[in-house]
């Protein structure tokens, strides 16, 4: 079949681009032995169900569907493409995924979903429709994601790209998951995340020490703050010269100094206090010290007749 009117195709029917026609659904004459197939700058809105399935493309193995304005997909909206393995919705504001959005491709392997979940929390819904693939990479940069969307790592993922994100750090229990028999093969970009280098960074540090061939882009991690840290390589840090701010939820050796610092301000006040309350008494204090060293000398000026009396031979008794 003739390139449909909207696309066009380049070298042979094998790929398909329809590029900025303002689309509102799949073109439906695709030549039969279509490869690739890519609809970008679109209105698809809904990929409905057997979308793509007016005509048999047994043969289409990579469909990119970017900037095609995409917030809905029903279930098996790409039913009628048995031979499918790289799937790309980058760049669209989706907000309803359905369970079995993508059943009826058994052959997917690569699912790419840059700034795609800006739109709406999808991590459930996707883990839902992804829950029968056997993906291979996934591709979740952009998605200003805080932590490891651990819900939507099958087993058996081999590649994770989560550059340009929101993440500060992995935790311990995120690190835990990556070293499960599971995921054990998997690598991570992890590339212009705000990666904060204070206490709360050790144990991803120390992972990444060792595990550093599992982050495809270790060498280009940079910290994003604390400030006098920030643009360091994070593989010149040692884990333990990491400090913790108390806004930062400082480990308990920073809490113990600070509990010691705030201590020894309530003694000074107290030291204060007192020091004001001596003050405001002087008068009395004064006079009260001289009544005292008088007291002293009535005492000793008796003490010293006493002995002066028991001195006097005059006073001493005849044998």
């Amino acid at each position: 079949a003739a390139c449909p009117s909207a696309c066009y195709c380049v070298a042979t029917p094998e790929l398909v681009q329809c590029r900025y026609e303002r689309l509102e659904e799949p073109p439906r004459e695709l030549p039969a032995a279509v490869h690739n197939l890519s609809i970008a700058g679109s209105n698809l809105s809904v990929l409905s169900r057997a979308a793509f399935a007016s005509r048999p493309l047994r043969d289409l193995r990579l469909l990119r569907l970017r900037h095609d304005n995409i917030h809905t997909i029903e279930d098996m909206a790409l039913q009628g493409l048995p031979a499918l393995r790289t799937l790309d919705l980058s760049h669209n504001p989706l907000l309803s995924v359905a369970a079995g959005a993508f059943a009826g491709v058994p052959q997917l392997r690569t699912l790419q979903l840059n700034q795609a979940l800006l739109a709406a929390p999808l991590e459930e819904q996707l883990a839902l429709a992804m829950r029968n693939l056997s993906l291979r990479r996934l591709e979740l940069a952009g998605n200003a994601l805080q932590a490891l969307p651990a819900a939507l790592l099958p087993p058996g993922l081999e590649e994770l790209d989560l550059r340009n994100n929101s993440l500060q750090r992995l935790a311990a229990a995120e690190l835990l998951s990556l070293d499960g028999p599971e995921l054990r093969g998997l690598r991570l970009s992890l590339g212009a995340n705000p990666l904060s280098c204070d206490c709360g960074l050790r144990p991803f540090l120390a992972w990444l020490r060792v595990a550093a061939n599992r982050v495809l882009d270790a060498r280009s991690l940079r910290c994003a703050g604390p400030p006098g840290l920030r643009g360091t390589a994070l593989l010149r840090l040692r884990p333990e010269a990491l400090a913790c701010s108390l806004g930062e939820g400082g480990e308990p050796g920073q809490l113990e100094t600070a509990s010691y610092v705030f201590f020894g301000i309530v003694l000074a006040l107290i030291g204060i206090v007192f020091l004001m309350v001596l003050y405001l008494n002087r008068r009395g204090i004064k006079r009260w010290l001289h009544n005292l060293r008088e007291a002293c000398r009535d005492q000793m000026e008796g003490y010293h007749y006493r002995y002066e009396q028991d001195a006097d031979p005059r006073c001493a008794g005849t044998p």
